[in-house]
């Protein structure tokens, strides 16, 4: 069993900072909200991101898949009252030449063995695709 531990604090009005291991991370916590910081719901959509492409790491030497990059573009739907995310969309696009099947493959291993993604997906409707870069 794996354990996780991050610590959070208030830093003003205005933001916090979160820290894991060697790591900070400001965080937009102002009710008007900040262009400057990833807002709690934008943290969320970037840990997902995250999720994707350290499976595709993870998943491509084992596949002997060949890549020269990655880009993941999210969106999430919110509801107001309750304040509830409802569904998160994805797309990937990988710079490749393998074929279609080998894409699918690569996509449903990703699906199938990422730790946020799977949480996620238990709570909100997650769905996306992955496609070759034109």
């Amino acid at each position: 069993m794996q354990t996780y531990r991050v610590t959070a604090e208030r830093v003003g009005p205005h933001g916090g900072l979160a820290r894991t291991k060697q790591a900070a991370l400001e965080i937009d916590t102002d009710p008007a909200g900040r262009e400057d910081l990833f807002n709690p719901t934008e943290l969320l959509l970037a840990a997902l991101a995250g999720c994707i492409m350290k499976g595709i790491e993870r998943v491509s030497p084992m596949i002997s898949f060949a890549l020269r990059g990655v880009e993941v573009s999210l969106s999430a739907t919110r509801q107001d009252a309750p304040p509830l995310i409802l569904s998160i969309d994805y797309e990937i696009v990988v710079d490749t030449d393998e074929d279609d099947r080998r894409l699918n493959l690569l996509h449903t291993n990703v699906r199938k063995y990422g730790t946020v993604s799977n949480t996620l997906a238990a709570a909100v409707t997650l769905t996306g695709t992955l496609r070759r870069k034109e």
